[in-house]
């Protein structure tokens, strides 16, 4: 086929097939893929229904067949963050439902009851002991408390285990005789140290001798698992690296990181095949690879995926979540005899000529004090057009929430919205992301507002000095503590041109103040002990210099966000519009942390490309609805 001759267009005005429309509409995420009893099961969040998640079965026809009526929405809010939302046990389908937070039951005929009847509490992560359910339960009757549960198979809730902060991963024993789970206490995170514990289960369900397996207050385990040996397995940060170990034995030590910080309940990094071989995905240099290991050697699987999660093996069969820079995110079958695989159920249809598909390019840079920072580069690509001759594109740098998280080169169809309209993406993973190990991510103890704000400046004038970026047109963009790195950055440094904060802290104070438990004593490490640290602060809130801040910025907010509240976006909105500044915000109905509804997925990121154009003077190839934008003059 002939290519298009391509035309010289301003960066910025590209005509794209990428649009928000498609961004929004029909895509779900899929996730928790696992065979039972030979049939394939996994979970779907829809943004077309409001963000609800529902449970799919997979038919021996191919076809799909959804377990949970509409009326039900598969989502726990334990830790507000959720995940561990459903457990298949004797025939039946137990899950979270989000309206109140209680267990339902599917049973084997499909009839669908009330499991649990305790009001302001949530279950999440569970898993079967014989006749009982052990699940974690976040009790908000009398303030926030956190525990294991035994629960009957009449649905009656009884404590086993109470007293630590946080509570995850309860796992029993083949043989019915223990239970492994992690808990913590504040102020550390379960990615800064905890105790993996091993407990006797007596007959009645209680816990028996309880002794410490592994961990410690610097010490993570980010997954543990019984093996078919009966010996406990788990990933550990002890060495500087999340690296698998059995009994205090690091079963392959290598410098890359098996595991990410638990953020979500019921993540799964490796899984068993056979009775002695053990299959994983690690990530390295912000990439994932899947490896086989056996008798202490590693065989890398060949696949062409780049960022993969949600590992389970049934059989010969591994199942994973996978995309690569050209795939979106697609459930995964890989047959471990034949090393054959195939994706059964996709995110989206996508039907977009390769040639508007920018491929990402892990880059490192050089940052503060000389020390190396890592993103991936996204150059603009459109199979008809090309920038202007002698102009460089505008840049926009991606910071990632957590901010213990990061970013990896799997497809991002938000990303290509950008990139094949002309504007270059830089995808910042600063210091304190993890994915590179315990001493990088703890770059950012006690100087979060300082190590990401540096790094992602220094990422977006590394690419204006090195010939990839208009050095006048550089923005950035984040969402919730990415947001705050965005706010900082246009606040405390004079690099920006433009910004955009999702749902982003403004407020320290007002943070740990005014926020949920799991997250309560977070800043105690990321910015020092509240309140004797209050200085400091003060020091790194935006909203109390916004006297510092000259350039536009837009606010995009959730009504009903518990981590990140309103009052945070809206003080700091009328604080720019007061200084003067041009900036616009915007308030999405029924959504929490994180915008899940298809409508406003699709108008937050109009609205941002409508206030990026204006502020740079540039004309959208698409119609879009207008943003006010307070204080601007064209």
């Amino acid at each position: 086929m002939r290519p298009y001759p391509k035309v010289e267009a301003p960066y910025g005005t590209w005509k794209s097939p990428i649009t928000p429309e498609l961004i929004a509409a029909d895509a779900v995420k899929v996730g928790g893929p696992g065979e039972i009893d030979g049939v394939i099961y996994f979970s779907e969040l829809r943004p077309s229904e409001k963000g609800r998640t529902t449970i799919i079965r997979m038919t021996p026809e191919g076809t799909f067949e959804e377990l949970i009526p509409s009326q039900y929405n598969v989502r726990t809010t334990v830790h507000e963050y959720g995940g561990g939302n459903s457990l298949a046990a004797d025939g039946s389908i137990f899950f979270s439902n989000f309206s109140d937070q209680q267990l339902y039951r599917r049973d084997s005929s499909g009839k669908i009851s009330q499991f649990t009847n305790e009001k302001d509490c949530r279950f999440a992560d569970g898993c079967a002991s014989g006749k009982f359910l052990i699940y974690v339960m976040e009790d908000h009757r009398n303030g926030v408390d956190n525990c294991l549960v035994l629960i009957t198979q009449e649905g009656k809730v009884r404590r086993i285990a109470e007293g630590s902060d946080f509570y995850s991963g309860p796992r029993v024993s083949p043989d019915g005789k223990r239970l492994a789970y992690y808990s913590w206490n504040h102020p550390n995170m379960p990615w800064d140290g905890g105790e993996l514990k091993v407990a006797l289960i007596n007959e009645d369900g209680t816990l028996g001798k309880t002794v410490v397996a592994a961990g410690g207050p610097k010490e993570s385990i980010c997954q543990h698992s019984w093996g078919p040996d009966g010996r406990l397995y788990y990933i550990s940060d002890r060495s500087g690296w999340w690296n698998l170990y059995c009994e205090g034995k690091a079963l392959y030590p290598m410098e890359a990181e098996i595991g990410f910080p638990q953020w979500f309940f019921r993540q799964t990094f490796f899984d068993f095949w056979g009775k002695d071989k053990i299959v994983f995905v690690y990530s390295k240099l912000g990439s994932d690879s899947l490896a086989i290991l056996e008798n202490g050697k590693l065989r890398e699987l060949a696949v062409p995926f780049t960022a993969i999660e949600d590992i389970s093996i049934t059989g010969d069969h591994l199942y994973f979540v996978g995309a690569s820079p050209k795939v979106p995110s697609a459930l995964v079958k890989y047959n471990l005899t034949t090393n054959e695989w195939s994706i059964f159920k996709k995110s989206r249809e996508l039907k977009i000529n390769h040639t508007y598909i920018s491929t990402p390019r892990a880059i490192e840079f050089p940052s503060e004090g000389g020390r190396t920072a890592y993103a991936f580069y996204y150059p603009p690509k459109n199979m008809q057009s090309r920038g202007m001759e002698g102009e460089f594109p505008p840049l926009l740098v991606h910071s990632h929430g957590g901010p213990t998280a990061h970013s990896n080169p799997g497809f991002n169809l938000e990303i290509q919205y950008w990139t094949s309209r002309g504007v270059a993406v830089v995808d910042v993973n600063y210091g304190g992301s993890s994915g590179y190990g315990r001493v990088y991510r703890d770059l950012l103890q006690g100087k979060w507002g300082i190590v990401d704000v540096d790094d992602c400046t220094h990422a977006a004038l590394y690419c204006a000095e090195n010939g990839l970026a208009d050095r006048d047109r550089l923005c950035i963009s984040g969402g919730s503590a990415g947001g705050f790195t965005t706010l900082a950055c246009l606040t405390f440094r004079d690099v920006f041109k433009a910004g955009a904060s999702y749902f982003g802290v403004s407020d320290l104070e007002a943070l740990t103040l005014d926020t949920h438990k799991f997250e309560s004593r977070y800043l105690d490490g990321l910015v020092g002990p509240y309140p004797s640290a209050r200085d400091i602060y003060t020091e790194r809130s935006p909203i109390h210099h916004v006297d510092q801040i000259t350039c536009p910025i837009i606010l995009l907010q959730g009504d009903e966000d518990k981590i990140v509240p309103p009052p945070q976006s809206e003080k700091m909105y009328q604080s720019l519009l007061e200084r003067g500044i041009p900036t616009a915000y915007l308030l999405f109905k029924n959504e929490q942390h994180g915008f899940r509804q298809s409508e406003n997925i699709k108008r937050s990121l109009e609205a941002e490309a409508y206030f990026f154009s204006k502020i740079f003077g540039f004309e959208l190839a698409d119609s879009i609805e207008p943003v006010e934008i307070a204080n601007f003059h064209e």
